[in-house]
Order: C-alpha cells, then sequence, then structure tokens
C-alpha cells in the first residue's frame, strides 16, 4: 500500500461533492488529510488515513454516491479511520479543517 493519496484526485472530488455529501463527511476528509499532513503521524496512521480516503474517492463504493444516502458507507469508513488515529488529530489539524470548512460551508 502507498503511503501517498492523489492530491488533484481527492480535491477534485471534494469539490465536486461538498453540498451533496454534507459537513459532517468533508469534516472527516479534512481531519484526515491534514492529519496525514503532519510530521508526526507515523505512517501506520497514515496508511490507515490513506485507505480511508482512497475509498472516498473511489467511484464504486459499497453504496453508490449518486443515490440518496449514498454517502453513509463514505462517513463510516472515514469516521472509523478518525477514531483510529484520532490521537494524531492535534490542534493545528482541527484549526486547518475549520478554517477550511467555514469557506464552504459558513
Amino acid at each position: 500500500m502507498s503511503n501517498k493519496i492523489n492530491d488533484h484526485k481527492l480535491w477534485a472530488k471534494v469539490k465536486r461533492v461538498v453540498a451533496k455529501a454534507g459537513r459532517e463527511v468533508i469534516e472527516k476528509v479534512l481531519l484526515l488529510y491534514y492529519a496525514a499532513q503532519e510530521p508526526g503521524t507515523p505512517l501506520w496512521a497514515k496508511g490507515t488515513i490513506y485507505g480511508a480516503l482512497s475509498y472516498f474517492i473511489m467511484p464504486l463504493d459499497a453504496i453508490p454516491d449518486l443515490v440518496p444516502g449514498g454517502y453513509v458507507d463514505d462517513l463510516g469508513v472515514l469516521a472509523a479511520a478518525v477514531a483510529t488515529v484520532s490521537f494524531y488529530i492535534n490542534q493545528n489539524v482541527k484549526n486547518k479543517a475549520a478554517a477550511k470548512l467555514q469557506g464552504w460551508f459558513g
């Protein structure tokens, strides 16, 4: 497994689905993304993060994103990853995510 995520694909998906996916899903994406950028986040945690973000990016998943409630499975995967790596979601990560959320959701 690569310990990288394709930033372009991630941001393209986020921008495309931000309103439909909702604040809760996007908040978890941002928390995970910024936690992965922190130098103190260990490789095992980055692997967990990149796995969850890859699931979010994938066009085919358990519940298609196009159907109502289609982001429920993404939310479950993202929430599990956040819980797993929560120790590495520091105040800096939270501040970056909050600033981005404020720009998108007000």
